[in-house]
């Protein structure tokens, strides 16, 4: 990928967060409700006066016309002030920074999982197609997709915390007790469908004529299999764990939630439920960014992964 072309992306990604940041806008405020009043009372079923709801919208803003108030929170947007969060009191950017760790330790623990598991799996199975290991694989596989991630998670809280007592029920905290089931929640969604895509690859890429000129010449199935299949298969995984990852930063929502882990799934969750505007805008435009920049992270490694690409570059 040239100079040109990273900054023909960037310009995308610069387009695609104004339109995710004023469509999120407009879906927050025409949403049911007074915001201002929920803001006040914090959800309780408390009198609030109209001067108040008058004051606090002249304060945040609020009493100006729509297209102004977004293009003032894209302002100071443009300058890192995401806005102040009222449910934590905080400025947005400070709230998401605080819930970034935990999002990142359970991304990293669930694709280490994930790899470790799918790469052998899927390329033992190709290997051994239509074998019983293969029918295992697949059979799992199908449960692994089939099954909802807060069921799972559900079940293995049930076994594992309840009646094994191996890890505590109660999370809120990072540490490596409360990381276990989480992690292993979603290792087990996602190596259902990359251990599918492994096995997908890694079959299309036997059927080659390389490698029938390969096994014809003479070379060890081992040789063919690690120096020149999977190098040939590595770039539609690379693009899947790229799109994997920048799920997972985005924040796991519902498996936040069911073990109470603090990511930033969980925070935007909590910000719907309290009605904070401000940070349902700067968690959704945050996603959307980490989502797009792993993107455009995993299309320059191609120029690297790929001799073809470099050759023509």
């Amino acid at each position: 990928m040239t100079n040109k072309q990273i900054a023909g992306r960037i310009g995308q990604i610069v387009l695609v967060l104004l339109g995710i940041s004023f469509i999120t806008f407009c879906l927050v405020m025409l949403a049911p409700g007074d915001v201002v009043r929920q803001m006040i009372s914090g959800g309780e079923d408390i009198v609030v006066s109209q001067e108040e709801i008058a004051a606090l919208k002249a304060e945040l803003g609020l009493d100006q016309p729509f297209f102004m108030q977004y293009l003032s929170w894209l302002g100071r947007a443009l300058q890192g002030n995401l806005g102040l969060s009222f449910m934590a009191k905080l400025p947005v950017t400070e709230v998401l920074f605080e819930r970034l760790p935990g999002t990142i330790v359970l991304s990293l623990a669930s694709l280490l999982m994930m790899l470790v598991f799918s790469i052998p799996a899927g390329i033992y199975s190709a290997v051994k197609r239509d074998s019983i290991f293969d029918f295992i694989v697949r059979g799992w596989t199908f449960f692994g997709v089939s099954v909802p991630g807060f069921w799972m998670g559900l079940m293995l809280l049930f076994i594992f915390g309840l009646k094994l007592d191996l890890v505590p029920i109660v999370g809120g905290d990072i540490s490596f007790e409360t990381l276990i089931l989480p992690s292993l929640t979603l290792a087990i969604s996602m190596s259902a469908k990359y251990t599918r895509q492994v096995r997908t690859a890694i079959l299309e890429e036997l059927h080659q004529d390389y490698v029938v000129g390969a096994r014809a010449r003479g070379m060890s199935e081992s040789h063919i299999l690690w120096k020149e299949v999977l190098p040939n298969a590595l770039l539609p995984l690379i693009t899947l764990l790229g799109l994997s990852l920048g799920n997972l930063l985005g924040g796991a929502a519902v498996v936040e939630t069911v073990f109470s882990w603090p990511g930033l799934g969980r925070l935007v969750i909590e910000a719907i439920t309290y009605r904070d505007f401000q940070l349902v805008q700067g968690a959704v435009v945050w996603m959307a960014l980490m989502y797009m920049v792993i993107n455009l992270v995993v299309d320059i490694s191609y120029n690297y992964l790929d001799p073809r690409l470099r050759k023509a570059r």
